[in-house]
């Protein structure tokens, strides 16, 4: 196994980038790796995942259908809290629905996404508790959104954490 610290030539990431992979969150590219598998050379972005203490390696061709991308711009993130701030769009259909739908939005990664499931899923103390599947999807959708935000403005995951909370509790 080599470790190179070169850029590669197709693609826009280099070692140290903050990177989101939509189905686990915010990580840093740790290096960039040759490997040589059955006479097959395959070269490997090495990610870290500090939130979960995960090492994923991604084959460069498979960067776009996994959908890898770097954290996103300041303005994105403004918008995204933004967002929070609009009134919920709870829309009448069976819940196992609406969870799946907000399933995909986690997973997506995409914080104006993210923002969409915590606005809809916030409950304040006076409202109708939420159920446990409702608290953890908005857990999620937390967590994922903080963990970009900490990225973007370069602030620790608390901060961020507390940071989604204020805009939350004051609407």
């Amino acid at each position: 196994m080599k470790k190179t610290k070169k850029k590669s030539n197709n693609l826009k990431f280099d070692v140290g980038d903050m990177v989101v992979y939509p189905s686990h969150g915010v990580g840093h590219v740790n290096s960039i790796e040759k490997f040589e598998v059955n006479k097959t050379k395959i070269q490997c972005l090495t990610i870290f995942m500090e939130q979960d203490q995960l090492v994923v390696k991604i084959p460069f061709d498979k960067i776009k259908e996994v959908g890898l991308r770097k954290v996103s711009s300041r303005k994105v993130i403004q918008d995204s809290l933004n967002l929070l701030k609009g009134k919920a769009k709870i829309r009448r259909m069976m819940w196992s629905r609406r969870a799946q739908e907000y399933s995909q939005k986690i997973n997506s990664g995409d914080p104006i996404m993210l923002s969409e499931v915590i606005r809809d899923l916030y409950r304040k103390n006076n409202q109708p508790e939420q159920s446990y599947s409702e608290r953890q999807m908005f857990q999620s959708a937390v967590e994922r959104l903080a963990r970009e935000l900490a990225a973007v403005e370069k602030i620790d995951h608390y901060s961020a954490t507390q940071k989604i909370e204020i805009i939350l509790e004051s609407k």
